[in-house]
């Protein structure tokens, strides 16, 4: 019987839920990428972090990150070549501290504790990121 999976540790909730295509699509089919593949990219590509040092932020091992990333790197190549949009959602993954996002002004905050405002416009309609995004 297989090991269970640790849940892949996210700094931070992406800025998109996803990509869509311009020009001709296949509407039929989306290509979902999971929020630790997202993560993957975001760390080697982006913030231009060696394997190893991507893995000890993510808590995997450095085989586990880059078979994430191939699979990640897959997906977006896939999404591209076939003209299908790319959603970013689902996986199994927590987040590295508590983030909200304010109804009202759409600001994406983290905070230790809930009973404060929105720090950009005040409102108190915040949801918590950490529990909208492992339900959906």
């Amino acid at each position: 019987m297989p090991r269970k999976k640790r849940q892949r540790r996210l700094l931070a909730p992406p800025s998109v839920k996803g990509f869509s295509v311009f020009g001709p699509k296949n509407r039929a089919e989306q290509v979902v990428l999971f929020f630790e593949e997202y993560e993957a990219i975001k760390l080697l590509d982006y913030d231009n972090l060696t394997q190893e040092e991507a893995a000890v932020c993510m808590e995997v091992s450095r085989p586990t990150l880059t078979r994430i990333y191939e699979a990640a790197r897959n997906k977006v190549a896939r999404s591209m070549v076939e003209g299908k949009d790319l959603l970013i959602r689902g996986g199994n993954f927590q987040f590295d501290e508590n983030w909200y996002r304010c109804n009202d002004c759409s600001a994406k905050f983290n905070m230790a504790d809930k009973s404060e405002n929105c720090p950009v416009c005040h409102s108190k309609k915040t949801i918590s990121l950490n529990e909208y995004y492992q339900k959906g």
